[in-house]
């Protein structure tokens, strides 16, 4: 998840939809992205939980949002969040978060109780836990960049660089499983737990590597010359990224399609609704909707 200083002060967009190669068949393109809502400061963080509603926080004005996907309703699920920025929901159906105001990963019940997983590394601050991806065991891949927030009162990093942890389940302390990267930022596993994509965005590369069953990481491929703010997958394994709009790559690290993004940062991407049919895009301000003829998986 990218940070939003510079995204905020854009202007409304206008989203169309282009594809990289005339033949695909992923969504209509003579369809556009349906807006839902411009009302925010910069959102990000969109998790769908098991009823295929959307969750997404707006970190500037430290909320999350519940989107209900039948309904159309939009409603504010917590208030004070700790400056969330990515979530996920683990199988329990809490939703965990990035809460990046001191560092730390939050589990937030469906009632709004919180819990603190992790609050420190070694007794020193992480830089801003930004993005997650839960495996089958409940542990937790983590991206660590730092975006120097408005709302710190430190200026530094305490740590030696931006790297990606894993946080094994029911454990306090974080584990290094990458650290090569200049700003690791957008992840996520293949749902059969073989493979993660880790988005370097200062270095602008996507990565895949083999998940050991350790957690380990091992066999770093690059995929394509593009970073990722957010990330998520289809049926097909194709890897949606964004930062530019949302652009869509084969498994094999082809570009396929590209929905654009004139005029704001698009912060992250993912698949809703009771199908998991729908493409829910938190774009700076703005929230739209695009109907696929794929689904997402979990």
């Amino acid at each position: 998840m990218m940070i939003f200083k510079k995204a905020i002060a854009l202007t409304a967009i206008t989203l169309t939809t282009m594809t990289a190669s005339a033949q695909h068949t992923l969504f209509d393109t003579l369809i556009k992205p349906k807006l839902i809502s411009d009302q925010f400061a910069f959102t990000e963080g969109c998790s769908v939980d098991k009823h295929g509603d959307v969750f997404f926080t707006d970190q500037p004005n430290d909320k999350i949002w519940k989107y209900d996907m039948e309904t159309g309703k939009l409603s504010v699920f917590m208030d004070k969040s700790g400056r969330s920025n990515g979530t996920f929901f683990d199988k329990k159906g809490n939703l965990i978060t990035c809460a990046d105001d001191k560092g730390e990963l939050w589990s937030i019940s469906p009632k709004g109780e919180v819990t603190v997983l992790m609050n420190d590394l070694d007794g020193k601050q992480l830089n801003g836990p930004n993005d997650i991806w839960i495996d089958k065991k409940g542990g937790i891949y983590m991206t660590d960049p730092y975006y120097q927030r408005d709302y710190w009162t430190r200026k530094h990093s305490a740590l030696d660089g931006e790297h990606v942890y894993y946080l094994p389940k029911g454990n306090k302390t974080p584990i290094k499983v990458v650290g090569d990267m200049r700003q690791p930022n957008g992840i996520v596993g293949t749902p059969d737990g073989k493979y993660l994509y880790v988005s370097d965005l200062g270095g602008g590369k996507t990565y895949r590597y083999k998940i050991n069953s350790d957690a380990s990481l091992s066999d770093k491929t690059l995929m394509f010359n593009q970073g990722s703010d957010g990330m998520t997958l289809d049926e097909k394994g194709n890897i949606y990224i964004t930062g530019k709009g949302v652009t869509i790559y084969s498994p094999e690290g082809k570009k396929i399609a590209n929905i654009p993004n004139k005029d704001n940062w698009t912060g992250n991407v993912v698949f809703a609704g009771k199908n998991r049919d729908i493409l829910f895009i938190t774009a700076s301000k703005c929230i739209y909707t695009l109907k696929m003829n794929v689904r997402g998986v979990e």
